[in-house]
């Protein structure tokens, strides 16, 4: 038998790890030789971040909770470190996979490889070539010392290869997270605030900000704002904010927390908290766009065939550029306007969907570690 260290610690990481769960489960099912430990870093520690999405997706209670809970990037780091450095040494285990580039990734692989346990990499190899972004160092961190790379595109193949990766370490599997999202599309569901807000499938806008860049400084996030009021044409736009945003926009506005809460129905920026994965990928599949500048949104919004548009001058998913509903618009808010007049008047881009985006990346993931370890 061989023990598999699942890590966990931030909102994007359940949605990539849950249907590996369900795999592994399947594989134990039918007599398969590996057997998973659960291990969530803490790294988001309040229910709105990480709680409600193990919830909703069925996601086991951890078989160990590492709490690290907030701090600067580095005392996330150096603390995930310690605490997994220390249930390693009390039971090792036979390989520690970690998925997506969040500090977690980066500090269990570390953590792991010291102690001489091998790294798989969920989503290796993908790259945005912006040093500015923590995600960016954490890939290429974690890349430089896993041992097995499970990728959701050929680009992130062709990534790995001209870092001197070989072959027979690189698994082109697809998309884990469209897994999750093709298994829950029938259970999608409006939110609380749906009707309370006027809102209809195709006549309103979803918008998500975190990004140093675009929340951090008080002219920029203002102008963004203003940018999307004038440039959606009256539509309702619901705007879930990010516990990083929020905080900004409290500061921004002299500490009025009301600007925050859901208002009536109507045109405008509709400020809500963070909705759980149900309801905020229901409010995805009925916009009429979505406007962001997260990564794993333009996958969900590229399989789901909405709009998006990312205000990000870079991107490690180009494949939902080249193939799905994404289009970079960059960071400066004088574009937006005119990409938005394109969206209003129907000259969106159709797009399609990447290969190997079916469904079945996890049972690619449990087929090869079986192959990998079983024997």
């Amino acid at each position: 038998m061989k023990i598999i260290d699942l890590i966990a610690g931030a909102r994007p990481n359940f949605m990539k790890i849950a249907p590996i769960i369900d795999a592994l489960r399947a594989a134990e099912a039918c007599g398969g030789p590996l057997r998973y430990r659960l291990i969530h870093t803490g790294q988001h520690y309040d229910r709105a971040m990480s709680g409600s999405f193990i919830e909703q997706l069925c996601i086991p209670e951890p078989d160990i909770n590492l709490e690290v809970g907030s701090g600067t990037q580095a005392e996330q780091t150096a603390a995930i470190m310690v605490r997994y450095e220390k249930v390693l040494l009390k039971q090792r285990s036979d390989l520690c996979l970690v998925v997506g580039d969040v500090t977690s990734t980066m500090a269990c692989s570390i953590a792991a490889r010291k102690c001489g346990v091998p790294v798989a990499h969920v989503e290796g190899g993908i790259r945005s070539g912006d040093w500015a972004m923590p995600e960016e160092i954490n890939r290429v961190v974690t890349d430089s010392i896993t041992n097995w790379f499970f990728t959701t595109s050929e680009v992130a193949n062709a990534n790995l290869r001209r870092a001197g990766v070989g072959d027979d370490r690189i698994f082109f599997v697809g998309n884990t997270m469209i897994d999750t999202l093709l298994k829950q599309l029938p259970r999608l569901r409006a939110p609380e605030f749906w009707n309370e807000l006027g809102l209809e499938a195709g006549r309103y806008f979803v918008v998500t900000l975190h990004r140093p860049g675009n929340v951090d400084g008080v002219q920029q996030l203002l102008r963004l704002l203003q940018a999307i009021a004038e440039g959606t044409g009256g539509l309702p736009v619901v705007f879930p904010v990010h516990p990083r945003t929020a905080k900004n926009l409290r500061e921004l506005m002299g500490g009025r927390a009301s600007m925050l809460a859901p208002t009536g129905a109507g045109a405008g920026i509709h400020f809500v908290d963070p909705q759980g994965y149900l309801e905020f990928n229901y409010l995805v599949k009925h916009a009429k766009g979505v406007i962001t500048d997260s990564g794993g949104i333009t996958e969900e919004t590229t399989v789901m065939g909405v709009p998006c548009l990312t205000l990000r001058d870079s991107t490690e998913r180009p494949e939902t550029v080249m193939v799905g509903t994404n289009e970079l618009i960059g960071t400066d808010p004088a574009k937006l306007g005119p990409a938005l007049e394109r969206l209003m008047a129907g000259q969106w881009k159709k797009g399609g969907i990447p290969e190997k985006w079916d469904g079945r990346a996890a049972e690619r993931i449990v087929a090869e570690l079986v192959r990998l370890l079983g024997s």
